[in-house]
């Protein structure tokens, strides 16, 4: 029987990862050592930057809210509390659309947190 040799497997685990680097700086797009090692660390920095956009956004959606009922006299905890006294259960990126875009709505659900404090 024929000994196998990985060669077509190699060549195409290699091009792929080549593939991966193909807009990379200088030799780490063209030397598959350098390739390998810039792909395995841009996969780390993707990982992360998804996890810190979650973060990102929510931080962003808080300040929102935040800069929205303060014209009521309400600071943002407060205005969390009475919702969640008043039974109401929205999320941030809802509450900060509704800010933005209805603020007739946003001044309803800010007069009924008032009401549950």
């Amino acid at each position: 029987m024929a000994r196998v040799k990985g060669a077509m497997m190699t060549r195409k685990r290699r091009n792929k990862t080549l593939k991966l680097a193909k807009s990379y700086w200088g030799s780490k797009s063209t030397h598959f050592k350098m390739a390998k090692q810039a792909v395995k660390k841009s996969g780390v920095y993707a990982y992360t930057g998804r996890k810190l956009k979650k973060r990102e956004f929510r931080r962003l959606w808080i300040a929102r809210i935040s800069a929205a009922v303060a014209p009521f006299g309400l600071n943002y905890s407060r205005f969390m509390y009475g919702l969640g006294k008043a039974g109401i259960e929205m999320n941030r990126k809802a509450l900060s659309e509704l800010a933005i875009a209805d603020k007739d709505a946003f001044a309803a659900l800010v007069d009924t947190a008032k009401k549950a404090l």
